[in-house]
């Protein structure tokens, strides 16, 4: 089965995310000019806090950065992770900040 890229635009770019065992990244991408346009994680949010709840606030970062930029639409692309646990909570946390997707 073939997968179908998912290309972002400057008017609405690709919300990439990238998950590690330990952290919880995302980007806004640009993909006709190869640029990231925002970028949140959740490494700066509180260590007590568990991994779904910072991710939640990663999202929310996010979406705090894309509104200064005037960025209102974008696609979402999990890169493969299934939606769940905390690629839902990100992209929750992103549609809670203002994203729409």
């Amino acid at each position: 089965m073939r997968r179908i890229k998912i290309q972002g635009t400057a008017q609405v770019p690709r919300l990439s995310v990238f998950r590690s065992n330990k952290y919880i990244l995302a980007q806004l991408i640009d993909d006709q000019s190869g640029r990231t346009l925002a970028a949140a994680s959740d490494l700066k949010h509180a260590a007590k806090s568990s991994r779904l709840e910072k991710a939640r606030a990663a999202g929310l970062a996010l979406a705090k950065v894309a509104k200064t930029k005037k960025i209102e639409k974008v696609v979402f692309d999990r890169n493969g992770y299934k939606y769940h646990g905390r690629i839902k909570a990100i992209a929750e946390g992103a549609r809670e900040g203002g994203l729409i997707f």
